[in-house]
């Protein structure tokens, strides 16, 4: 199975035990998954659609917990790319489906008229726990998490603009979170990138195992990812340090063939040889090696002097590199 799947799977085997937490998650669920027909005078009948059967268990016992009716299970053909079933659970008059949708926040009146409405209604979110259910209700029913072993990404497709609008209002009164919206083929997508926001709202809806494992998974590839940029530093390094010393070996070779090595001074000849003897060496390594021992700064303005030496040779003689060479 998926993360995404693996995560709801776990956040359905939640019961809430407070009343207020029980209707929000309800609510919330409810809202992304369910679909409203007329069932004859004036009446709704609510159908609610999910392709998990953790989640046609958690909602019918949990509708079955608060409202205390029993709601009717069908199940059929899931959809091309699932390959598997869907599950339907029926909430018709006889199961008194206008109260359950005025109580969710779903069935509204607006002059002496009902309407459907289509955002979050705020008396089911008034407190922090119930905004957690609700969104816990609202990702079973609408959202998905890429693997974390792939990319960090988590997001919840919805209908309406103004639900989307809502939820992503609702997520950021959470403290250090913050989603965004865009619209993608005629839906509303709520979305996080953020590795540490996507942990945090795992938590928030009760996944803690999932989290868990995201944390593992970000933790692992966060060191992976420093040890390469380690590495890469280390390889540079190195590659400056082997073309520095390069550069000094041809300087002071160049310098023999002019016949200017001998002249040098006591302090540049040692380094010189010390450079030709350990071409791999670094600057600090030099300095450990001189007698007495020498900063890096010193060995480098050394070696830097010998190759401006070499610099000042002219073809066919030795201009004046000659009379530097008993120079510091």
């Amino acid at each position: 199975m998926s993360f995404s799947t693996d995560t709801k799977n776990e956040l359905c085997r939640i019961m809430p035990e407070k009343k207020c937490d029980q209707l929000a998650e309800i609510a919330g669920f409810l809202r992304v998954a369910g679909s409203l027909g007329l069932a004859g005078g004036g009446s709704f009948r609510i159908s609610v659609s999910t392709e998990l059967a953790s989640a046609a268990r958690h909602y019918k016992q949990l509708i079955r917990e608060y409202f205390q009716v029993d709601s009717a299970v069908e199940i059929g053909e899931g959809s091309a790319l699932s390959r598997g079933h869907t599950y339907i659970l029926t909430i018709g008059p006889e199961q008194r489906s206008d109260s359950i949708l005025r109580e969710t926040g779903i069935l509204l009146v607006r002059e002496g008229n009902n309407y459907i409405s289509d955002g979050i209604y705020s008396g089911l979110t008034q407190k922090k726990c119930c905004r957690k259910a609700y969104l816990r209700g609202i990702f079973i029913g609408a959202g998905t998490i890429s693997d974390p072993e792939k990319g960090y990404h988590l997001e919840f497709s919805l209908a309406s603009h103004n639900l989307a609008n809502d939820l992503k209002r609702m997520i950021n009164t959470f403290d250090d979170l913050s989603a965004r919206v865009v619209e993608r083929k005629g839906r509303w997508i709520v979305y996080m990138k953020n590795s540490q926001y996507i942990s945090d709202t795992l938590a928030l809806m009760g996944a803690s195992t999932q989290m868990l494992k995201f944390e593992n998974t970000r933790i692992r590839k966060g060191l992976m990812n420093q040890t390469m940029r380690i590495m890469n530093c280390d390889t540079a390094n190195t590659d400056r340090t082997l073309d520095a010393s390069q550069k000094q070996g041809e300087a002071i070779r160049k310098l023999m063939e002019a016949g200017l090595y001998e002249k040098l001074s006591p302090k540049l000849a040692e380094v010189a040889d010390l450079r030709l003897r350990y071409p791999e060496a670094s600057l600090t390594q030099l300095g450990e090696m001189l007698d007495p021992p020498l900063k890096k700064s010193g060995v480098n303005n050394r070696l830097k002097r010998l190759v401006e030496m070499a610099d000042k040779i002219e073809p066919g003689g030795r201009s004046d590199a000659e009379r530097s060479c008993i120079h510091e």
